[in-house]
Formats: structure tokens, sequence, C-alpha cells
């Protein structure tokens, strides 16, 4: 094993604990992994064109005299052990992500459970003739480890509150990026309706290892 695989292996988030900034140290050490990689490519490229494989002898065996010989084998020795440095934290890169998901459900059974507590309240409403908010967005994907995973928000969820937006100031989905925009790494009360059910989550907009703040795609409703 290497020093830079050693090194991974000891700060290596440990299972039950990672964290989407877990992940995204994770992923600037591997694209820092790659960058090496293409740097030490980049001088086998400037040697002639020399590659990992090609010999560093001439026809006659002697060690060739047109390439910088130390350059090149250190380059090759470097280039093996970043791949494998590489190998090893995608693999710490798909651990995580796969404990996040983990976490993500336990809390959906979490948020279940407190479901009938709401729900009991809700039926209270309508029985009191209180109708139910109206919908003015839909959750229409989530990505796993992202920060709407985290929150508990689930595709189909309708958003009848997301921070200051609501069913009578909402216009379109640029009021709900402004909101993110300016709430980064502060959390928003989102309601939402699941399955004719009220559910009041707290997401907090964050940046994590993928894209946008939110790692959800919401589209608006035709009411």
């Amino acid at each position: 094993m290497s020093e830079g695989e050693t090194r991974q292996s000891e700060d290596s988030p440990q299972a039950g604990a990672v964290t989407v900034s877990d992940v995204q140290e994770l992923i600037r050490r591997k694209e820092e992994i790659e960058a090496q990689i293409k740097a030490n490519y980049d001088v086998l490229e400037s040697q002639k064109g020399v590659g990992m494989n090609e010999p560093l002898v001439d026809c006659e065996g002697y060690p060739r005299s047109d390439v910088d010989l130390y350059q090149v084998r250190t380059a090759r020795h470097n280039i093996v052990c970043l791949q494998n440095d590489h190998q090893a934290i995608m693999k710490q890169v798909e651990t995580a992500l796969h404990q996040l998901h983990a976490r993500d459900k336990e809390k959906q059974a979490r948020d279940m459970a407190e479901a009938h507590r709401e729900a009991m309240s809700h039926n209270q409403g309508q029985r009191e003739g209180l109708s139910p908010p109206q919908a003015f967005a839909k959750v229409n994907s989530i990505s796993p480890g992202s920060p709407a995973s985290i929150a508990g928000l689930q595709v189909d969820d309708e958003i009848v509150e997301f921070g200051s937006v609501n069913t009578q100031n909402f216009q379109s989905l640029h009021n709900i990026g402004s909101v993110v925009q300016h709430s980064e790494g502060k959390p928003l009360n989102v309601t939402v309706i699941r399955r004719g059910e009220k559910h009041q989550l707290r997401l907090v907009p964050t940046r994590w290892a993928g894209k946008g703040l939110l790692g959800c795609n919401i589209i608006p409703l035709q009411r």
C-alpha cells in the first residue's frame, strides 16, 4: 500500500459517522490524485511520448539516449502508485455514499412514524371543514446523499411552503431559486403534502458532491 493510500485509510470517515462534508473532502482528494496522474503522463509525453510500456533500450539493448531515463522511470512509478490511490479513494467515495443513503432511509422511517401523529391533526382539521393548503410545486427527482434527501424530501412531495414562498406569492421556480441562493447554510422551513398528509421539514441548502445546493429537481404544478 502506498503512502497516499495509507493516509486515505487513516483519514476516511468512520462507518455511521459519514457526512456530506466527508464526501466532499473525498471528492477533492480524488481530483487532486487525478491531476497528479495527468501531470506524470505529461512528463512521459514530453519524453518522446514513451508512455507506460515503450522500451527504454534501443535495438542493440543499450539505454536510450534520446530520453531522460530517470524522469521516465520516476513518472511511471508515480503513475502506478497514484492509480492504486485513485482506486482506493473511489471505493471510499462509494462506501460513504452508501452510508449516507442508509442514513436517509432511517430518517425516512422516523418521518413515517411522525406522519402518523401529523395525520391525526390533519384528519381532525378536515373534519372541522378545513381544506388542506394548495401545492404550487412538486419534487420530481432527488439525488442520494443530497441536502434535499437528508432533509427528508421525497419524490412526488407536493410543496405548499418553501421558506418565504407559498401559494399566494409563488410565480415561478425563480422564486424558490432566489430563496435557496440567499439561504446557503441556513435552515429553511419546507411544508409538503405527501400521500394526502402534511409534513414539515427543515432543509439546509448546502454545497455537496453533486450540483446545486439542494440536489433535487422541482417542477411547478399547473393549477
